[in-house]
């Protein structure tokens, strides 16, 4: 693909502080490709302007350099234009987890993805959209994680000099410790209706979280619909038995967890809900939201990537 102009959009925060240095070392390289113009954040949300106004000047590509939130806050720039208007989306992994990078097939290795970007065509991909009853409205490329989810995403900025999954592992851990009382969430998906108390409900694109917690290893992000993990409450000693198999993606089987696939959904909470939408904390301590609606916007953004190869059916998913 002729890149044409080229928006590169970098964290520096990302990578313990390190992503600047690290990006600028990948200019070279992307100038073999083309000269684009770079720019990085300097608060949280820039991202999202800087997205914005390179779709409003009329770039073809803007290539998100960070973690899933720093591609979070990309994605809800561009989707800010019209569909016409709206350039392609680019990913060099560069975060704690690169979650959304992995579902649509990027190396792990920066310098590999942006040989990626620069030799692939655009493939559509879809969205997850988020909205509660304060009229906040967000999109979301990976996974909207809600109840004990967030609390992990919380507490991995607590934990320094650590990267990558072992930082997720560990918040996993102290979070089963210390939080375990759940909401009870009346859910209606896709029609159907039911009613539980539930510690942990994880609403994916992608297959994985936390750069290896495989939650919905049966997730596609071009395939129409959006992936449920939901675990009902249990004991603390029955959580820390779920966690590998969560690990290893072979939750499907086990009794306590539901693993359906669904286009639309509404959930309404006995308590405040904790949500993070890609790691981003949309209602963290002191939430009040209680009414939330997620749903698919399918082939709605086209992403600089390999063609999406057949993924074998994981062992032990079931569809509800």
């Amino acid at each position: 693909m002729t890149p044409g102009k080229v928006k590169v959009i970098v964290n520096p925060y990302a990578n313990l502080r390190r992503a600047w240095k690290s990006a600028a070392a990948l200019r070279p390289l992307v100038e073999e490709y083309t000269a684009a113009d770079w720019a990085g954040t300097v608060y949280p949300t820039h991202a999202t302007q800087l997205a914005l106004d390179a779709a409003l000047a009329g770039y073809d590509l803007v290539i998100a350099v960070g973690g899933d939130g720093t591609v979070h806050e990309v994605v809800n720039g561009l989707m800010q234009v019209p569909a016409e208007r709206r350039p392609a989306l680019g990913v060099v992994p560069f975060g704690l987890g690169n979650d959304f990078a992995f579902a649509v097939g990027m190396d792990p290795s920066p310098e590999a993805a942006v040989r990626q970007i620069f030799t692939s065509t655009p493939r559509p991909v879809d969205l997850g959209f988020y909205a509660d009853e304060d009229g906040r409205e967000h999109y979301f490329s990976n996974a909207a994680g809600i109840g004990l989810d967030t609390l992990i995403t919380l507490r991995t900025r607590r934990i320094p000099l650590l990267k990558g999954f072992p930082v997720f592992l560990i918040a996993a851990i102290q979070t089963i410790i210390l939080d375990h009382d759940a909401p009870r969430m009346r859910m209606r998906m896709d029609g159907e209706v039911w009613e539980e108390q539930m510690p942990l409900l994880v609403l994916c694109n992608g297959s994985r979280e936390g750069g290896g917690f495989r939650v919905a290893p049966q997730a596609q992000p071009d395939d129409g619909l959006l992936d449920m993990l939901a675990v009902r409450q249990v004991t603390r000693r029955r959580m820390f038995a779920i966690l590998p198999e969560v690990m290893r993606g072979t939750q499907g089987s086990l009794p306590e967890v539901r693993m359906p696939s669904f286009e639309t959904l509404d959930i309404q909470s006995d308590r405040p809900l904790m949500i993070h939408l890609d790691g981003e904390i949309i209602a963290g301590f002191g939430s009040h939201v209680r009414r939330i609606s997620i749903h698919n916007e399918h082939n709605i953004l086209r992403v600089m990537a390999p063609a999406r190869e057949p993924r074998p059916e994981p062992p032990g998913v079931s569809p509800a």
